[in-house]
């Protein structure tokens, strides 16, 4: 299955779901057939590379930070970066190298390992 249709039908499935967030829901499910990640373990992973000190992240409760945009509801925004289209593959991208995304931005290149970026990008999707 192309990643476009992949992404078209967890579209369905979560609106289908429903409006819940987090861990233990039916986006939960979703998020970890579509990236291959556990989102329990992408939640602490998120506070171990930093993420909590730029971002707002619903569910972190050490997330509270302005430096960056708010990851509230990001697994159904359509564009990551304001360039990239949200695809789980491009997220991983964004937050594994974002200088190839974007040469400019201040997201810093953390040095997350390839198992911790599918399980954070995991956590996120599991934020609609």
């Amino acid at each position: 299955m192309n990643t476009r249709l992949a992404l078209a039908a967890m579209c369905v499935m979560f609106a289908a779901c429903g409006t819940s967030n987090g861990i233990g829901s039916a986006n939960d499910t979703l998020a970890r057939q579509v990236t291959g990640g556990d989102p329990v373990r992408g939640r602490d992973q998120i506070h171990n590379y930093g993420c909590d000190s730029c971002h707002t992240i619903p569910g972190i409760l050490s997330a509270t930070a302005t430096v960056g945009p708010p990851l509230t509801a990001v697994g159904r925004r359509t564009y990551l970066a304001g360039r990239i289209e949200n695809t789980p593959e491009n997220m991983m991208r964004w937050i594994s190298h974002p200088h190839s995304v974007d040469e400019k931005t201040a997201m810093p290149e953390t040095g997350v390992t390839d198992r911790d970026v599918r399980d954070i990008v995991a956590y996120l999707y599991t934020l609609r």
